[in-house]
């Protein structure tokens, strides 16, 4: 089903009770099939035990890439907010793992989410039975932290009874890639090969690297959100995605004569990068930068030995998702699923009618007041 994000007083009461049914169940920890969960506040102890996630990871390939206990941390981190860890074992196995992120904010409210940043995250087990054992301790954990709802980004819709499903109005963008870029790029459009020819004839290239592009990025990065109204994230995001995780994240600038006039940041994952963030000057938008920055990225994740590349969350029919399918990326649905306690799940998307106000001041403001108030809200958005 489709669920809008408001409930009526009879669906209220009803998802109430299935909720407290589950947590009734996992009080104990563990249930008669002999799989127990655990649930602990996140902390640096927990990248020494990688080595018993890392089969269960890995056999969830990329769908798990942002469950990682170093992305896990760099969220926490760098979005300045608790996070907590439940486990599943079946002796000494771990059999399934859900990271969440229990966000704050003066202006919202409080919500437990896996994972915020991240365009998937959610359960990850080997079984339907161990994922629902995951979302009763999450939903027992959600009343006792008073949050408004728990949110679970998958990619497949979990039919676990105490969770209903939200719009589903974003779709992912995936590209198949073949061993050699000559592959890929016959397989544009023609206008794309021509933007990218041209971004090449006005002078530009990418450079790729770390901590020494942060502040090109960010520079960028701040500024395009300014122009589309939203808060920024804080910088400490993306320097804490490069501290814990070097060998999968990485910055990518383009420049004009010096200039940063358009980055994005890469994660790579098992077999998938993803752009996760990525931004152009508009003032520089007829340099066709961004067609370049896509084309360098997609060489990217080519040279890493990469199936696949994701240019990130659109909606469909948007300017944005036509811009990804002239590349030959195909739509892929996300699921996000919700157990609400109170409140209303869409209150804080910016499609919201009541934040249009906001966002036009907010496109008004000078880049450098943006910078300082913009983190103190995007860190307790989900």
């Amino acid at each position: 089903m489709t669920w809008t994000g408001r409930l009526s007083p009879t669906a209220r009461h009803r998802l109430s009770a299935r909720g407290n049914a589950a947590t009734r169940a996992t009080a104990s920890g563990a249930g008669p099939e002999g799989i127990a969960t655990t649930v602990a506040r996140w902390g640096g102890a927990h990248g020494s035990r990688m080595p018993s996630w890392r089969p269960l990871l890995k056999s969830n390939s990329h769908a798990a890439m942002y469950c990682d206990p170093g992305m896990v941390e760099a969220l926490s981190r760098g979005l300045g907010q608790a996070a907590y860890v439940i486990e599943a074992r079946a002796g000494n196995e771990v059999v399934g793992v859900l990271p969440l992120i229990f966000l704050k904010g003066f202006l919202f409210g409080r919500f437990l989410v896996s994972l915020p940043y991240a365009s998937w995250a959610g359960v990850v087990a080997g079984s339907e039975e161990v994922s629902h054992r995951l979302i009763d301790r999450a939903i027992e954990l959600t009343h006792e932290v008073d949050a408004d709802f728990l949110e679970l980004r998958h990619l497949h819709l979990n039919r676990h009874p105490g969770l209903v499903e939200g719009v589903t109005d974003k779709v992912l963008m995936r590209l198949a890639l073949s061993r050699d870029p000559g592959d890929n790029w016959k397989l544009l459009k023609s206008e794309v090969r021509t933007q990218v020819r041209k971004s090449m004839k006005n002078g530009l290239d990418l450079c790729w690297g770390g901590h020494e592009l942060l502040d090109g990025f960010y520079a960028v990065f701040a500024h395009n959100m300014r122009d589309l109204g939203t808060p920024v994230y804080p910088k400490g995001l993306f320097r804490s995605m490069l501290d814990l995780n070097p060998s999968r994240a990485e910055l990518g600038v383009v420049r004009m004569h010096g200039t940063p006039i358009a980055a994005c940041l890469a994660v790579h994952g098992p077999g998938l990068t993803e752009i996760s963030s990525a931004a152009a000057l508009r003032a520089y938008r007829g340099t066709a930068a961004n067609s370049l920055l896509y084309w360098r990225a997609i060489e990217r994740a080519i040279e890493r030995g990469q199936a696949a590349f994701d240019f990130g969350r659109s909606t469909p029919e948007s300017p944005t998702f036509i811009f990804k399918s002239k590349w030959g990326a195909e739509p892929l649905p996300v699921v996000w699923q919700y157990h609400l306690r109170r409140g209303d799940t869409q209150a804080m998307r910016p499609e919201n009618k009541k934040f249009q106000l906001a966002i036009r001041l907010w496109r008004r403001l000078p880049v450098p007041v943006t910078r300082i108030l913009g983190p103190m809200i995007a860190r307790g958005i989900p």
